[in-house]
């Protein structure tokens, strides 16, 4: 047959390329299911900096099989950064233009072809040599990210996006997650639409060990975590920095609004100029080793300049939306989502101050220390939640003054500088700064407890929340907030 006068999906069709080959390697990807009947895997072998090989297998219509051997066609052999660079427009343009009903074959390949190279990053596989002008960029589809990557563009950076795939929940609305399969899908389509190569991290299985089981099993031990500063300081950055190595890239650039300081002993994460926006407390976890390596465009702004800028730069992010949620919350609530990751409904007492009976709950999970709303309880003064018995499901509240505290306990502690350092706390994400010392001025390092003396009284000092240690604007130690009760001075003195 003259293979000149068919179409390029009919030549792929009859001489599929790659079709079977690497059906064992570890690097691959799959798109589709049984919501369209189509379905594919793409897998590559990828050798330094190259895709030295590809293959894919295919079910379901003639256009998600030919959709397959054309990414084959278009990445093997070729350099690994544009092989990130493919879209579906580049896989339909390969087989002579799609009908609309056909587009979603070329989506299902490039998506399953991202997947194949972000698991071969993911592996460590890549080895690209080290240039002092490239930059990766944590990019999640939102301005603040599009932003810094314009940013490290304008200064003449070769740049890198990365997306990390962190939850994915049929019960949860993906479209509102910064870390979701359709969160990685649209945070590519902006990278590519920025001319940018990209790589997607599928870190789900970290992100449910070291966040999600911690979130469930501290709200059955009774405690309130803080997910996100888990999620930096022990899945994100260590896993982003790690692919920058991979990809030769001299620095990690994220969105967050934070600035990066320096004493005689090295680098800290410093509070934003923007106190309103200041991320610095979720990065409060993130390992000194690490700071070298990142950079913070947006420190020194404020949103509203940061949008100016996406405007300028005519990113099509320039007025979305900010995300409020949790990612893994997205369109779901928190009670929801622990009934449906192994959180069982115990009912319990609420009692007061002297264990006195004022009624019943359906689980202290559902309470928060200084909580007020949804107690259900009628008092002639507001009643908080001053304190929770998980063992016996057991919720105590009382007047505000039972929540006061001029000393707090903290554990999992660790001091980037001396104690004697420590001027001030962050007991809570968007708190400010309250005086504080720790007591006994203990070395920098690792502590198991320490006891932070307060120079003002604070309400609702939360069991499981972080301790954002300050010096100034820098951030000189973390720990986490433990369980405690008020004494009877602290309670006098309010």
């Amino acid at each position: 047959m003259d293979h000149t006068l068919i179409s390029p999906l009919e030549d792929h069709l009859l001489a599929p390329r790659g079709r079977g080959r690497l059906a064992d390697a570890p690097h691959a990807g799959t798109a589709g299911g049984a919501a369209c009947g189509d379905t594919l895997r793409i897998a590559v072998e990828v050798e330094g900096d190259r895709v030295r090989e590809a293959g894919f297998d295919a079910g379901g219509c003639a256009a998600a099989r030919a959709a397959g051997s054309a990414v084959v066609e278009l990445v093997r052999g070729a350099p690994l950064l544009d092989a990130t660079r493919v879209t579906p427009a580049a896989v339909a343009d390969a087989l002579g233009g799609l009908s609309p009903e056909r587009r979603h074959a070329a989506e299902l390949a490039a998506d399953a072809l991202h997947h194949a190279l972000g698991a071969a990053c993911a592996d460590g596989v890549p080895a690209l040599t080290r240039n002092p002008r490239r930059t990766l960029v944590a990019m999640s589809g939102g301005v603040d990210s599009a932003v810094a990557a314009h940013l490290a563009l304008a200064r003449g950076d070769e740049v890198i996006a990365v997306t990390l795939e962190l939850w994915s929940d049929p019960e949860s609305d993906g479209r509102l997650s910064c870390c979701s399969p359709q969160a990685v899908v649209g945070a590519r389509a902006l990278a590519h639409g920025m001319g940018l190569p990209h790589v997607t991290l599928d870190l789900r299985d970290d992100f449910r060990r070291h966040v999600v089981d911690d979130f469930v099993s501290g709200h059955d031990a009774g405690v309130t975590p803080n997910p996100c500063v888990r999620c930096n300081g022990l899945v994100r950055f260590d896993a982003m920095v790690a692919l920058a190595d991979r990809l030769g890239a001299a620095r990690l650039a994220t969105g967050h609004y934070a600035r990066l300081g320096r004493d005689s002993s090295g680098p800290l994460v410093r509070r934003a100029t923007d106190p309103a926006k200041d991320q610095s407390y979720m990065l409060a976890r993130l390992s000194p080793a690490l700071l070298d390596r990142l950079d913070f465009p947006l420190g020194e702004f404020e949103k509203p300049r940061v949008r100016e800028l996406a405007r300028a730069a005519g990113l099509p992010v320039a007025e979305r939306a900010e995300s409020q949620d949790l990612c893994f919350l997205a369109g779901t609530d928190g009670p929801a989502f622990l009934r449906r990751h192994g959180r069982r409904a115990r009912g319990g007492e609420l009692v007061d101050l002297s264990g006195r009976h004022l009624g019943t709950h359906a689980g202290q999970h559902l309470f928060t220390v200084g909580q007020r709303r949804g107690l259900g309880l009628s008092s002639p003064e507001p009643l908080y939640v001053v304190s929770k018995d998980p063992r016996r499901e057991r919720v105590v509240v009382g007047p505000r003054s039972a929540l006061s505290r001029t000393r707090v306990e903290v554990g999992g502690a660790t001091l980037y500088r001396p104690g004697a350092e420590v001027d001030s706390v962050k007991l809570r994400y968007r708190s400010a700064p309250v005086p504080s010392r720790v007591e006994g001025s203990p070395a920098a390092g690792r502590h198991s407890r320490l006891t932070l003396s307060l120079g003002l009284p604070v309400q609702g000092v939360a069991p499981g929340q972080v301790a954002c240690l300050m010096r100034g604007d820098d951030v000189v130690g973390v720990a986490t907030i433990r369980a405690q009760q008020a004494t009877e001075e602290e309670r006098v003195a309010v």
